[in-house]
Order: C-alpha cells, then sequence, then structure tokens
C-alpha cells in the first residue's frame, strides 16, 4: 500500500499536477483502496491546520507585500547598489546584497525572486552583464530570503516539532549571512574574469542617504526578533505588529502606499496563505498515512542501517533531500519528511534546531534547481533565457550553496550560537 501511495503521487507530480492536489489525490487513492472512511480528510488537514503558530504566515506575507508595495525594493536595492557598485561586477553583488535585506521582510524565495528580479535582471543585462548570469544571481541568492528571519519554512518546522520559532530565526542568521557572503565570490571572480561593468565610486554622504532611506524596512527584522526574543509577543503576534508597522512606514514615512492598492494587496495575500495551508493540510494528510504504514521507521532503519556513524548519517539525509528538493515544493518536502527524518538526526547526536535549520536550507535549495526549480523558472521567464542555460551558469552557485549547507549541518555553533545567548 505504501508504494501505491507514493507511485500515484510521483505520477502525479510528473503529470504536471499541483503539489498540494498530488498529494491530496494520491492519499485519496489510498484510502479508497485501504477502505478507511473519508471523514479522515477533514479531520487531518484540521489536525495540520489547526495551530495558533500557523496563523502567523498570513501576517508576514501581508506585511511583506505592503512593504513591496510601499517602495521597499527599490530602497533596498539602491542601497545595495550604492555599497557594491564601485567593485567590478557590482551590480550583480547589488542583487545579492539586496536579497539579504529583503529576506527580513519578505520571508519567501519566490517574493525575492519575482520583486528583485523583475528589477534587477532587466538592470544587469541593460549594462552588458550575461542574461543567463543575471539570471543565475537573482534565483541562487533568491534562497536567503527562507533562511535569514522572519522565514516561513521556519515557522512550518517549529509548528511541527514544537520547537521556539524566536531559536529558529535566531538559528538561521548566520547561515543566511554565511550564504549571502558565499554567493558574492562566484560573482565577483566571474564578473572579473568576464570583464563584467562596474560603477561609479559613491560618496559616504550617498551611502549614508541611502542606507536612511532603506533603514526603516531594515529595521522590521529587529523588531520582529527583539519582540519575540524579549516575550513581548509571539510570532503570529509579531506578523501582526509587522502588518501595522509595515502599514504606517509605508504610508506616512515612505509615502508610496496608496490606499487604493489596499484591496488588491489582501487578495494578494489571501490567495498566497490559501495555497500554502491548503498544502499543509494535505501533507499533513499524506503525512498521517506514512506515520501509519510504518514509514517513518522504515526509513531510520533504513538510514542506520547502511551506517551509525553520524557523519555517514548526516551526509546521506543532505543527498535525500538535495534529491527531494529538485521535485517537491518546500513546504511540503518539510511537512512530510521533517518528521520523519528528525529522530534519525537527533539519534546521532545532531540538535533539533540545527537540523531544522539544515532542512530548510537542503530543501529551499531545491526552489533554483531543474524540473521544478520555481525560483529559476521565474527568474528565467524574466531574463527571457531557456531553463538549460540558466542552470548550466547557476553551476557555480549551487556548489557555493552546498558548501554553506554542508557548515550548517557539521558546525553546530553556526546555528546554535545566537539562540544560546538567549537562554
Amino acid at each position: 500500500m505504501a508504494v501505491l501511495l507514493f507511485v500515484s503521487f510521483l505520477v502525479l507530480i510528473f503529470l504536471g499536477v499541483p503539489i498540494a492536489f498530488s498529494l491530496g489525490l494520491s492519499s485519496l487513492l489510498y484510502l479508497i483502496i485501504a477502505d478507511i472512511p473519508l471523514t479522515i480528510i477533514p479531520q487531518r488537514m484540521f489536525g495540520g491546520l489547526n495551530s495558533f503558530v500557523l496563523l502567523c504566515i498570513p501576517g508576514f506575507i501581508l506585511a511583506g507585500n505592503l512593504m513591496n508595495a510601499g517602495g521597499i525594493t527599490d530602497r533596498i536595492i539602491g542601497f545595495a547598489d550604492n555599497v557594491f557598485g564601485r567593485v567590478r561586477g557590482g551590480l550583480g553583488l547589488a542583487n545579492v546584497g539586496a536579497s539579504m535585506g529583503f529576506a527580513g521582510i519578505s520571508g519567501t524565495a519566490l517574493a525575492d525572486t519575482a520583486s528583485i528580479g523583475s528589477i534587477l535582471i532587466p538592470a544587469m543585462k541593460k549594462q552588458g552583464y550575461g542574461a543567463g548570469f543575471s539570471v543565475a544571481v537573482t534565483a541562487s541568492s533568491s534562497t536567503i530570503g527562507a533562511i535569514i528571519p522572519p522565514s516561513l519554512p521556519m515557522i512550518i518546522v517549529g509548528t511541527l516539532a514544537s520547537l521556539s520559532i524566536g531559536d529558529l530565526f535566531l538559528a538561521g542568521t548566520i547561515p543566511g549571512i554565511l550564504l549571502g557572503l558565499g554567493l558574492m565570490i562566484p560573482v565577483y571572480i566571474i564578473s572579473v574574469k568576464r570583464n563584467y561593468p562596474k560603477g561609479e565610486k559613491k560618496s559616504l554622504k550617498e551611502v549614508w542617504s541611502s542606507f536612511t532611506g532603506a533603514f526603516w524596512a531594515l529595521f522590521m527584522t529587529f523588531i520582529i526578533l527583539w519582540g519575540i526574543l524579549g516575550g513581548f509577543f509571539t510570532p503570529t503576534e509579531a506578523a501582526i505588529v509587522a502588518v501595522i508597522y509595515a502599514f504606517i512606514i509605508g504610508i506616512f514615512v515612505y509615502k508610496e502606499l496608496p490606499i487604493r492598492k489596499i484591496p488588491e494587496i489582501m487578495l494578494s495575500t489571501m490567495t498566497s496563505t490559501a495555497a500554502i495551508m491548503l498544502l499543509v493540510g494535505f501533507a499533513n494528510l499524506f503525512g498521517w498515512i506514512m506515520v501509519a504504514e510504518q514509514i517513518p521507521q522504515m526509513v531510520a532503519d533504513f538510514i542506520l542501517g547502511i551506517s551509525t556513524n553520524g557523519v555517514i548519517v548526516i551526509l546521506l539525509i543532505i543527498v535525500l533531500l538535495l534529491f527531494v528538493g529538485t521535485f517537491m515544493e518546500t513546504i511540503a518536502g518539510l511537512v512530510i519528511l521533517f518528521p520523519v527524518l528528525l529522530p534519525v538526526a537527533m539519534e546521532v547526536g545532531m540538535d533539533p534546531i540545527q537540523f531544522g535549520v539544515t532542512m530548510v536550507l537542503a530543501m529551499i535549495i531545491g526552489v533554483v534547481t531543474p524540473p521544478v526549480g520555481v525560483c529559476l523558472f521565474v527568474a528565467s521567464q524574466i531574463g527571457n533565457v531557456s531553463m538549460g542555460h540558466a542552470t548550466r551558469e547557476l553551476l557555480p552557485f549551487l556548489g557555493v550553496s552546498i558548501i554553506v549547507l554542508l557548515i550548517v549541518a557539521f558546525v553546530p555553533q553556526v546555528t546554535l550560537f545566537l539562540p544560546s545567548l538567549f537562554e
């Protein structure tokens, strides 16, 4: 029966059925054949969604949409360009830097790709950067959005295992910065090799002016972390505070958020939230079936049967996650696999917080890898280049991402140092 579940799921995926419906339909087929009452479907879906913490997802999405519509993207890009523009390949470096700044606003990789890519990919092409290179830089740096807080995948992980959202947010900060700095290395090397342009040197006054323009947007990350870690509000309340803050900044500080756009922003937020919640609900049903079939125990026994050496076990998990990430959406993969793999990781001495960040990073790399690399697809559409060409240009950046992933997986202090300061 377990084979039927996975085969039907994979067939639906490769037929192009959306991940959420693939999970739901394969689960439905299993329940019918196993003669299990279909009333279990709403019960398990409600069980997966009946979490107060999950209420922060629409809040953070709405806050990000408000900030983006209020002129935040242009200000963050302007600040990053003023800082990095003077260096060879400066606009590429600014692309990565802008993603690091925007990560504290959006919480998702796709929002980063669409917002920053729509501005910087055409700008990079106009300045003489290769289209494939521009797409690769944008897509790869967008993964930072799911690591630096606030992070929607981190919220999902915390909900699944009853882990502190605040600790997960803190734990993702250093890996996110490492990833951003790491991605700048191939940007610079390739830019020098291909003689890509560099901008004019900016005065300290211009840099400071651009920083003050972006400050209120970047400050939102601090407010969220300070509020959660200081015990002033829960993650869900933090999301509401972020919405109010984004509204005030967009209307009264930047003065670029027109009231008439609010209904459109609300509709976009509701659409995104509904898609995520439907995915979480169906994934919870799928996960319940896996537990009933004892698949988590089978996976644990299989991996530990290959080796009980911690290094080998973690490497096997990483390989599995990177493979799954190539065809499964990040949140679906987390909901299905995190409860399965967490006991295995803890068996070899890995901290749950560290494993949570490791798994999010491993799965998020999948958003830029074919065949279901949604961020790579969106960036390729913006840049008007083929997925094949973009993938070839992406390889050096994937290499850096995997190196950072290995550092996160094998050096506990990279993720646990900041949370330990607030114990």
